[in-house]
């Protein structure tokens, strides 16, 4: 089965690309590696929700925003190669949490993210990690991810 097609059995549909909010592009390819920009939890052109975890929203809310961002981020991913059955790996995922002092669970909210794309992509889908918890984020979101693949 296509990642297209598992993104459509797991009832989501890869939105249009977010539109850069300053000097940068969505993607770049350099040889058989794409990166892609960080993604907001943006559906429809406005932030799904704002904030930060361990005050605002609690570790399930920013799961649930983190597979916004991963979806967001497969979809500026297919827009530069076309067709996601050329993914061969998704190689590194970076999560930013934006995160009350004291808060810790980033790990888990990244979770969202990793596991939408191991749903997707399979064992391409698996990947190295980094859950970054920081002090805010652009528009107060309350996650970013940035993704890293290799391509054929």
């Amino acid at each position: 089965m296509s990642p297209e097609q598992k993104i459509a059995d797991l009832g989501l549909t890869l939105p249009e690309v977010v539109a850069p909010l300053a000097a940068y592009v969505p993607t770049v390819r350099t040889g058989d590696l794409v990166y892609t920009s960080g993604q907001l939890p943006m559906v429809e052109g406005k932030l799904h929700q704002t904030g930060k975890l361990g005050v605002d929203l609690g570790v399930d809310e920013g799961r649930a925003q983190a597979r916004i961002c991963a979806l967001n981020a497969v979809a500026a991913l297919k827009a530069e190669i076309g067709d996601l059955a050329k993914v061969k790996r998704i190689v590194k995922v970076v999560v930013f949490v934006a995160s009350a002092p004291g808060f810790t669970e980033q790990p888990q909210v990244a979770n969202g993210a990793s596991d939408l794309l191991g749903e997707v992509f399979g064992d391409a889908g698996k990947h190295a990690r980094s859950a970054v918890g920081v002090a805010a984020l652009p528009l107060d979101a309350p996650v970013e991810v940035e993704l890293i693949a290799e391509v054929s």
